[in-house]
């Protein structure tokens, strides 16, 4: 081997060793949590403690740096999902904020599906609540290893072990607590670290943290709690398992190397805790996130697919493979769209040119920035591990891959739920109409939850979304960021349509009266049935009755009569239909023909045959113990199914079921109930047959 091979090695050596410690000290993490669990703040004290800003935004005062929209500033809450980059103990840690309310759970979704670890944020005196359960639900699905942080516990009715019981029942996971608390409630002064066996104690209205023993009435509490935490983590690393075996303590060092193997599996969750408010346990949180949360090349292989053969494809989460990059949000802009992205494997730069393979066309990256909530910092490059943001995307949407043209690779994409309510706007001037068409425009391509669409009886623009907060957040934004004075219809529940029976049939599209005929015959079998599309369609044709080439068509003709509603307007889902057998005329048939007997067969199998569904919602109410029957008796006469009654803190938790129909304005009563100590909070559940009474109101018309 020459001088020269050998320098070359060597090199090549060192870049990899580079590169893997730049994986090494990177994180990608969600903050998630309910509506008001606090995580907002926790983001903004991780900023400020990190060095990141230099002046703490309060939530409360319409000042956090991460609620940029005028709309979350006014209301107090997270619409949108925020990223920013800090620096801590020489790891950089790119952070996505989410929102807590159930309306904007889009955020959620596609923010966990680009994302290698989440904290998951709980209050101290309420614990799980309901969108605690729905976010944690979506990192299941994506896989997505947690650690759990408990906040507020200066607060009255604060519980830590309350808590660490709802995590382990309604989450189905294994708490593994790592402090204890010292003080409760406003006596709350700081946490015993359980594997240093130090205690940190933060001093009222002053910055730092002062480090100490454990206090002497805590010693034996410790001692418990720190074995019960060996025994919950020593499956997850081999030696530490046979000394617990054994009898022997393991190393602080095998402790922790077993956490992490246990959240990297996803079999614990360790749980932190403190008051972000107050300053207190974040310096905790961020070693903790360092500690145990996964780098990148942590991570399993990216999979996807070839776009042209559909074999499977893996990638290495490395600069040396291939570009592969998943967009997963876009914010519209006067200037062009910004499309954040991460990169799974190879390296983004200005100006290079992908593929798009949804579209099959090439995108030019225009501008790569790095975001600080609606702050943009340039980038000439960025690497495999990283989350940014690209100007200069024409036709690139939520969930669309970006790879190297060379070696093309399609990431699997995200679904989102249906719609649950709608309503209709129109501008209040003829001349702002082009305006609201562009407002509605940006608006969709942001929202993959927010759906736009044209009533064909009465030309009336009809928009759908996941709430009425959903909606009415949407509406003042086309107001007040794009300029457009619109009139507002009354919310309406977004039904959709199912058979209500199978049905056999014939279609006939036969017009042979002169000059070029159509002729298209058709037998098909309809029936409804749980799929993922609105329509299965399925060829059981052998022997060449309806040719080859027209079976597509009747397909595509099908499948447009579900989409047009019918004579309701509403879409059907559900539809399983057969193509059993038919005929076609040598001359006469063609592909307009068949697809006009498939649109016909479908009209045949809904007319008069039809089951009308409805949203229905998990619900969760929490109210005082006096008023608990009062709210009970309400639910009843909203068709609401009431599964459970929790009692935590003199406060009552009412969990069930209820139609969306009757749920428009429900705060404003629930108010009224409780003297205005009671909230809810309602997910789409699913959707359910309406009672025949009230479908043949529907049916009629009156769908108010």
């Amino acid at each position: 081997m020459t001088a020269t091979d050998t320098s070359t090695q060597t090199s090549a050596k060192k870049n990899d060793d580079a590169e893997t410690r730049r994986l090494r000290k990177l994180r990608n993490i969600g903050i998630m949590a309910h509506i008001d669990a606090g995580k907002t703040t926790v983001t903004e004290r991780i900023l400020f403690i990190t060095g990141r800003v230099h002046k703490t935004g309060e939530v409360h005062e319409g000042e956090a740096t991460m609620d940029y929209l005028a709309e979350e500033r006014a209301r107090g809450i997270t619409i949108t999902s925020a990223a920013t980059t800090c620096e801590w103990q020489d790891h950089s840690i790119n952070i996505i904020d989410t929102p807590g309310h159930v309306d904007f759970t889009v955020e959620v979704e596609r923010s966990l599906r680009v994302l290698d670890g989440a904290v998951g944020v709980f209050c101290g005196v309420a614990g799980v609540e309901a969108q605690s359960e729905t976010v944690w639900r979506q990192a299941d699905r994506y896989k997505v290893p947690r650690i759990a942080f408990v906040n507020k516990l200066d607060r009255t009715g604060a519980d830590l072990d309350y808590v660490l019981g709802t995590i382990r029942t309604r989450l189905n996971v294994t708490p593994v607590q790592m402090q204890l608390p010292i003080g409760r409630e406003k006596d709350f002064l700081g946490v015993v670290d359980l594997l240093e066996r130090k205690a940190y104690v933060w001093k009222e209205n002053a910055k730092g943290v002062e480090i100490i023993d454990v206090p002497a009435d805590l010693e034996d509490e410790v001692t418990l709690a720190r074995e019960s935490l060996i025994e919950l983590v020593a499956e997850f690393h081999e030696p530490l398992l046979e000394k617990f075996v054994e009898g022997v303590e393991g190393t602080d060092e095998e402790i922790r190397q077993a956490i992490r193997n246990g959240v990297m599996k996803r079999g614990i969750v360790p749980v932190f805790c403190g008051s972000a408010l107050k300053d207190k346990g974040i310096q905790n949180l961020l070693d903790a996130v360092v500690a145990y949360l996964p780098a990148p090349n942590d991570m399993p292989n990216v999979e996807g697919e070839d776009p042209h053969t559909g074999e499977k494809i893996e990638r290495e989460l490395t600069i040396d493979q291939p570009l592969s990059a998943l967009a997963f949000k876009t914010i519209s802009d006067v200037n062009g769209d910004l499309t954040f992205v991460r990169i799974y494997s190879g390296v983004l730069e200005q100006g290079m040119k992908v593929l798009n393979p949804r579209t099959r066309k090439r995108e030019r990256i225009g501008r790569l920035v790095r975001m600080h909530a609606n702050r943009r910092e340039p980038l000439e490059q960025a690497k495999a591990g990283a989350i940014v943001a690209v100007m200069g995307l024409k036709n690139a949407g939520t969930g669309d891959t970006l790879c190297d043209e060379d070696h093309p690779i399609a990431l699997e994409s995200m679904e989102f739920p249906d719609t649950v309510i709608a309503l209709s706007i129109e501008p209040k001037s003829s001349k702002d109409r082009d305006k609201l068409g562009d407002a509605l425009a940006r608006l969709t391509r942001e929202d993959p939850t927010f759906v736009t669409k044209t009533d064909e009886q009465t030309g009336q623009i009809i928009i759908e979304g996941m709430g009425e907060l959903h909606l009415e957040v949407i509406c003042n934004r086309i107001q007040n960021d794009y300029n457009v004075a619109i009139n507002v219809g009354k919310p309406k529940v977004a039904y959709r349509q199912t058979l209500r029976k199978p049905i056999e049939l014939e279609a006939r599209h036969i017009k042979q009266s002169g000059g070029s005929g159509q002729y298209a015959v058709i037998k098909m079998r309809f029936k409804a049935e749980e799929a993922e599309k609105a329509v299965t369609f399925v060829n059981l044709i052998t022997g060449g009755a309806v040719p080859r080439e027209y079976i597509p068509s009747v397909e595509k003709g099908i499948t447009a009569g579900a989409q047009g509603g019918g004579r309701l307007g509403y879409p059907f889902v559900n539809i399983h239909a057969e193509l059993f057998d038919g005929s076609a005329h040598d001359v006469d048939s063609s592909d307009m023909a068949f697809q006009a007997a498939g649109a016909l067969s479908f009209r045949m199998a809904t007319e008069n045959n039809v089951t009308l569904l409805e949203p229905i919602m998990k619900i969760e109410v929490t109210v005082p113990e006096d008023y608990v029957g009062d709210v009970i008796g309400d639910l009843n006469s909203r068709r609401a199914l009431v599964g459970d009654i929790d009692l935590a803190q003199n406060m009552r938790t009412i969990r069930g079921k209820v139609p969306i129909a009757e749920m428009f304005q429900y705060s404003t009563t629930l108010r009224g109930m409780t003297a205005g100590r009671g909230t809810f909070m309602m997910e789409p559940l699913e959707y359910a047959p309406v009672p025949h009474a009230i479908a043949q109101k529907v049916l009629e018309g009156d769908d108010s």
